[in-house]
């Protein structure tokens, strides 16, 4: 299957570790891409059967018969460009999920320049441990005596991460916690590195992920965030369609080095990694340090 261009790590050793997230969608698109092909080459076999059946419907409208032809060559043509779509967003989501997630979890640890200091950092939306596992790497390569929190908000997600960790043959540099990333179970100023890979988003899409709610519940996580960053503590964020809501707000806190890649398309669309810094102190105004983080 070919190796990972950041690692190269054997593909089918991966796939083996951290297997599909999400395999019903890529179902989903698989059959209705297949479905939509069997209809197109239907189109192309029977396709003088078709013109007759769509001369009777409109005859049955008074439209003049010469349309027929035209009115199945174009519904032929849009099955045909729904089946290429299709099989386009199946090959997108797949390779979103894994090589390309894989690959951008490693671009994140790359963004903290001195791993040698953290003694703790969070993985906020750990899922299968991904990134997660990317970290902890990077502690047991520097022989630190660091560990990396993995946060959830389902215990089975975080029982299968720890797995996960113990085929990557880091599970002792690994803990899993069940937990809320809009209050985090954390004191402030705990972390030396927080990251997190395509999960912001989904904070507060039971509100509708374009609501004034659902904005106000992925501000308050990044807030969390930052809250339990320490003093010269470094973010990386990865994530979908609302980066630039996460890189006002960090600027609204303050935040140092706020740096934002190039976009990266993932599951159909637009994402980014977004990096910053906690200064050591917070000025909100002359003379004036703000010691409360939250929002």
């Amino acid at each position: 299957m070919g190796k990972s261009a950041t690692t190269g790590r054997d593909w089918t050793q991966i796939y083996a570790i951290y297997g599909l997230d999400q395999w019903q969608t890529l179902l989903f698109l698989l059959f209705h891409a297949i479905l939509f092909t069997v209809l197109s080459i239907l189109y192309l076999a029977y396709f003088n059967p078709v013109v007759h059946l769509f001369e009777r419907f409109l005859a049955l409208v008074s439209v003049p018969g010469g349309a027929a032809r035209f009115a199945a060559g174009f519904t032929g043509s849009v099955t045909a460009i729904s089946a290429i779509c299709l099989f386009f967003a199946a090959a997108n989501f797949f390779y979103s999920s894994l090589p390309l997630h894989y690959d951008m979890a490693h671009r994140m640890v790359n963004s903290v320049s001195d791993w040698s200091t953290v003694k703790h950092a969070l993985d906020l939306g750990c899922g299968r441990g991904i990134l997660l596992n990317a970290v902890a790497t990077q502690l047991k390569k520097g022989g630190s005596s660091g560990r990396v929190v993995g946060l959830d908000r389902s215990k089975s997600s975080t029982l299968s991460t720890l797995r996960t960790a113990k085929m990557e043959g880091v599970g002792e540099y690994v803990t899993c916690r069940e937990g809320d990333p809009r209050r985090l179970p954390f004191g402030d100023n705990y972390f030396d590195v927080v990251v997190s890979g395509v999960f912001v988003h989904t904070v507060g899409k039971e509100h509708g992920p374009k609501t004034v709610a659902a904005s106000a519940e992925r501000m308050r996580a990044v807030g969390e965030l930052v809250r339990v960053l320490k003093p010269g503590g470094v973010g990386v964020v990865w994530d979908l369609v609302h980066v630039p809501e996460y890189v006002r707000r960090l600027q609204e806190l303050k935040m140092e080095d706020v740096r934002v890649s190039e976009r990266v398309t993932a599951f159909m669309v637009n994402s980014h990694i977004v990096s910053f810094r906690k200064p050591s102190q917070h000025f909100v105004g002359p003379n004036e340090v703000r010691l409360d983080w939250r929002c």
